[in-house]
C-alpha cells in the first residue's frame, strides 16, 4: 500500500516556529518505510527545501499549501494525508484536495511513526 504524507512545518514539525511534536526522526522513519513525503507550508519553497536539506531528508515534494491537489495528481498513492495544526488552512486545504487530515498530536500516536 502506497502512502503519501504531507507535513505542515510551523506548529507541526519540531523545527517549526513554533515547534511541533513531530520529530525529524519520525519523518525519517516513515521515509524508510517507503512513504512518499514532503512539506506543504506557508513558507517559501526555498525555505522548505533548506529545512529538509539541513536535516538530510530527501523529500518527494515541497509546495505551497494551496497546491495539495497538484501533489495528488503527480503521485499515485492509496492514502493521502496532510498533517497540520491549523483549522483554517491545513485542515480545510487537505479536505478540499481529498486528503485525510491529522492534527500533529494525533499523528504522533499513529503506528506509521513507530
Amino acid at each position: 500500500m502506497k502512502i503519501l504524507l504531507s507535513f505542515d512545518i510551523d506548529g507541526t514539525l519540531e523545527v517549526g516556529d513554533p515547534p511541533g511534536p513531530l520529530t525529524m526522526d519520525m519523518v525519517r522513519r516513515v521515509k524508510e518505510k517507503g512513504f512518499l513525503i514532503g512539506s506543504c507550508s506557508d513558507r517559501p519553497i526555498s525555505a522548505q527545501r533548506a529545512i529538509w536539506k539541513e536535516h538530510d531528508i530527501e523529500v518527494d515534494f515541497v509546495i505551497p499549501k494551496h497546491m495539495l491537489s497538484d501533489v495528488k495528481k503527480k503521485f499515485p498513492a492509496d492514502i493521502y494525508c496532510h498533517i497540520g495544526d491549523r483549522e483554517d488552512l491545513d485542515r480545510q486545504y487537505a479536505l478540499k484536495a481529498g486528503y485525510d487530515f491529522l492534527w500533529p498530536d494525533e499523528a504522533c500516536e499513529n503506528d506509521w511513526f513507530k
